[in-house]
């Protein structure tokens, strides 16, 4: 299951993370959101101890959403080193996923 993070967590689970990070930035009301949950879940059980997968609720934590400007969702988010390194907008395949961490490990 993937790490759900708030804009109060935001910083110590996300930005100062050792390990790569992906971010899926949605909303319980998206459909495509909902189409991609199980592969975000499925990619936390594939990357465990080497990247961290987390989500979170645009609508409960409207301050992170605005500070990257996400404006559609669901997108994903990747950081290393605490910097956006990629950004992936809408529903897409897990493989695209999946190469998108592979690039930053």
């Amino acid at each position: 299951m993937a790490i759900e993070v708030t804009d109060a967590n935001f910083d110590e689970v996300v930005l100062q993370s050792a390990k790569p990070v992906l971010v899926d930035f949605w909303a319980e009301w998206c459909g495509p959101c909902r189409m991609i949950g199980p592969l975000v879940a499925e990619l936390t059980d594939d990357y465990e101890g080497r990247a961290v997968v987390a989500k979170m609720d645009v609508d409960t934590n409207p301050g992170t959403a605005a500070k990257f400007g996400i404006r559609n969702i669901p997108t994903i988010l990747f950081f290393k080193n605490g910097e956006v390194a990629d950004k992936q907008v809408g529903a897409v395949p897990k493989t695209i996923l999946a190469s998108k961490i592979d690039a930053l490990l």
